[in-house]
This record gives structure tokens, sequence and C-alpha cells, in this order.
């Protein structure tokens, strides 16, 4: 049996796993925000990339959202 993450109020860890009820809540901001830095912003492209249907957990979302700033830094130098 699975169960769906409360992403309002559940404790986020990065081994959370994003499941089909994902939402973009202010807790889920929150988490991200510790991770990625206060910097930490959604965007259209990552918030669909978060709910593509791949397998991934809360760590995988922060890794890519720290990958996609590096590949921007690295564009506009």
């Amino acid at each position: 049996m699975t169960m769906n993450v409360d992403w309002h109020r559940a404790l986020i860890s990065p081994a959370t796993v994003v499941d089909v009820g994902y939402k973009n809540t202010q807790n889920v901001r929150r988490f991200l925000s510790l991770q990625c830095g206060p910097e930490f912003k959604f965007d259209r492209e990552f918030m669909a990339w978060i709910r593509n249907g791949t397998v991934k957990n809360m760590g995988d979302v922060a890794d890519e959202w720290t990958r996609r700033q590096r590949r921007a830094l690295n564009q506009s130098d």
C-alpha cells in the first residue's frame, strides 16, 4: 500500500519520495530553500520536471535545481 505525502505538513527530507500527489507548497519551498539556499525559486520548467513521472526523491529535486543554477551561471559568463 502506497501512502501519499501530506506536502503541507509532512517533515520533508532528502529521502522523501515525490509521489503522484506532489504539490509545490510552502512546506516544500521551505525545504528547498534550506537545501538550495535563499535564492531558491520555482519556475514552470522546473515544476514540470518535478512532476514528469520519473521516480525521484526530494534530494534529487534539490540536486536538479542546483545543477540548473550552475548551468545558468556558466552560460551567463
